[in-house]
């Protein structure tokens, strides 16, 4: 239940948002990063977006640029596996978790080269180096999906 939560939530707060489409893939990389991201940032044993309210700034820190969210993602998804099997027995929840963090891993999407791809995030450009958006580069979909997240918890 607490994975329905966190991506009805997620759902919720990209669409509100506005910034792709709902049914485009740039859209489906948001809602996974994000959902991935709400259901992780709570305990093993609450359902995700309880106190959402008071879960935003949380959720702005773990997708903001910089944050090592690749590894924080694995580090959780251990926590919540060793939970499952020493605690709950098999949870659904952390499967489908498991099967969005798969895909935002093997997927790749099209998009414009904003930096060197070093980091989690394009890198930012002097104000004098313009970008050219006919560049594009293959990139795993939660680099993309990502700032798209952070971007709508501003927005929501």
């Amino acid at each position: 239940m607490a994975w329905l939560c966190a991506d009805y939530l997620a759902h919720e707060v990209l669409r509100t948002g506005g910034l792709v489409e709902t049914g485009s893939l740039e859209f489906r990389a948001g809602r996974e990063t994000l959902a991935l991201t709400i259901y992780l940032c709570g305990g093993p044993d609450e359902p995700a977006g309880i106190r959402s309210e008071y879960r935003l700034d949380e959720w702005l820190s773990r997708t903001a640029y910089g944050h090592p969210w690749p590894e924080w993602v694995s580090e959780r998804m251990a926590v919540r596996a060793a939970f499952e099997r020493d605690v709950t027995g098999p949870d659904p929840g952390l499967a489908m978790a498991r099967s969005a963090w798969r895909w935002l891993e093997r997927t790749e999407l099209l998009a414009t080269d904003l930096g060197d791809g070093t980091g989690p995030w394009p890198t930012v450009l002097p104000p004098e180096e313009t970008v050219d958006e006919s560049a594009q580069v293959w990139t795993p979909a939660w680099r993309l999906g990502l700032p798209l997240g952070h971007l709508a918890i501003h927005l929501y």
